[in-house]
């Protein structure tokens, strides 16, 4: 794999508990192909932690068989000044402006990057990040 190819983006979802996986899967395609980054780069999925038990993330983690990464809420603040989006519905709740750009930037590490702010289906929200 080149270095262009190697897995180093982190997708960052949010969802709402009916979303079927079908339709996550779909968000993280189109969000991978706004990129134009082969979906080799997809190293990992991320959510907030108290979601991603959820049937429909864990299967969208097997069909990229890649990693899920539940990420807490304190990192997901830590964060959240490099967050662009700012829904004020997810920051009365969530305390961060967008969950599917802090989860994918907690879980890509120190001095990772949003590649890609956030993007939405009817039921879910996928952010791209770039781990440093």
């Amino acid at each position: 794999m080149s270095g262009r190819d190697a897995p180093d983006i982190v997708a960052g979802l949010g969802f709402r508990h009916a979303t079927p996986a079908a339709e996550i899967v779909a968000l993280v395609e189109r969000a991978l192909s706004e990129v134009a980054a082969p979906p080799a780069r997809l190293a990992g999925l991320a959510t907030a932690a108290d979601r991603a038990g959820e049937p429909a993330i864990r299967a969208v983690a097997e069909r990229f068989g890649r990693p899920l990464t539940g990420v807490s809420e304190d990192a997901m603040i830590a964060v959240d000044a490099r967050v662009v989006t700012r829904s004020a519905r997810i920051a009365a709740s969530r305390r961060v402006g967008s969950v599917a750009e802090a989860a994918a930037l907690a879980a890509a590490g120190e001095g990772a990057t949003l590649l890609l702010p956030r993007i939405a289906s009817s039921g879910a929200t996928c952010a791209l990040a770039l781990r440093a």
